[in-house]
């Protein structure tokens, strides 16, 4: 059968354009608050292509003064800290809107209200299988409130030991910090995770001080990630230098509350991060910060 020159140039118009479809990243289902979104920011990785296990989708949520992750992979979803008392209300609708009735995973990653303010809600009215915190406790009402969530469940505690691993779906979890039994501030005990999707990587670290990232360097951890949740909100007693080289990130998020008491972020910790050549994301600048990775490629998005 002869084809036209015509029929020829229409099918390499066709072959070049399924080609150049290949590595695209779908568009996010789920959150209400996504909609109005400015163009995302994206990073290629050679010979791109959609990972087996789906998209790997990492909220980070505007909760003020305080912290809160909330990471998605096919019908996996896992929860690190839960912000402030005050902005339960906030935080829930936020789950809600992502499209998460239930969490693998929930890990707070040290009792400071900061961080589990809203974490004996989310125990109450979302399904939770698993939860892991440090061997610490305190005897506020939040957290009190939040072993009576617990209790009422029927769930129990695993403490953190490092250097195991757990997995998210497709993506391997390893815990990395606390590694000793005592500190002095409580702010050290945080758990710190390191993820691994693909090629893709992000290191959580709560409030992990410079004595825990200290530890961290000493025990030869593999730190490196292409985003990091910066520690203690952007204080200066975290994101030693060191520890900074030894993550390398490309991105970096900070999770603050606007006008904070506290001075976060402090300027040294933007002057370290903008030296390293991170890109620097912030919940009190840019609302929620949104992070997909397909296993190859990253695209963030921000609320604001």
């Amino acid at each position: 059968m002869r084809i036209s020159r015509l029929g020829l140039l229409m099918l390499a118009i066709a072959t070049i354009a399924a080609l150049a479809g290949c590595n695209a990243i779908p568009s996010s289902p789920g959150a209400t608050f996504q909609r109005t979104l400015p163009p995302a920011t994206t990073t290629q990785h050679p010979a791109a292509s959609t990972a087996t296990g789906g998209l790997l989708r990492v909220y980070f949520l505007d909760v003020g003064q305080g912290d809160s992750e909330v990471l998605t992979l096919g019908d996996k979803a896992m929860l690190i800290d839960a912000g402030t008392t005050a902005s339960t209300a906030t935080l829930l609708s936020d789950i809600r809107s992502i499209g998460v009735t239930k969490f693998d995973v929930v890990i707070g990653t040290h009792p400071h209200e900061d961080h589990i303010g809203g974490m004996a809600a989310v125990i109450n009215q979302f399904g939770v299988s698993y939860i892991y915190m440090p061997k610490v406790s305190t005897t506020t009402k939040t957290f009190t409130d939040m072993l009576t969530a617990i209790k009422n469940k029927g769930l129990s505690v695993s403490s953190p030991t490092p250097g195991n691993t757990f997995t998210l779906g497709a993506a391997q979890c390893t815990i990395l910090a606390p590694n000793s039994p005592t500190y002095t501030d409580l702010n050290s005990y945080s758990i710190v995770i390191r993820l691994v999707y693909g090629s893709t990587s992000f290191l959580f670290t709560g409030d992990a001080q410079t004595d825990s990232e200290q530890e961290m360097l000493s025990k030869g951890y593999n730190l490196k990630a292409d985003v990091l949740k910066v520690g203690h909100h952007g204080s200066s007693t975290s994101t030693s230098p060191a520890f900074l080289q030894a993550v390398s990130p490309k991105y970096a998020v900070i999770e603050v509350g606007a006008g904070n008491v506290y001075g976060h972020p402090a300027q040294t910790t933007l002057t370290k991060l903008a030296n390293i050549g991170a890109t620097v994301y912030r919940t009190d600048l840019n609302g929620i910060v949104t992070v997909t990775s397909d296993g190859y490629n990253l695209k963030i998005a921000t609320q604001k």
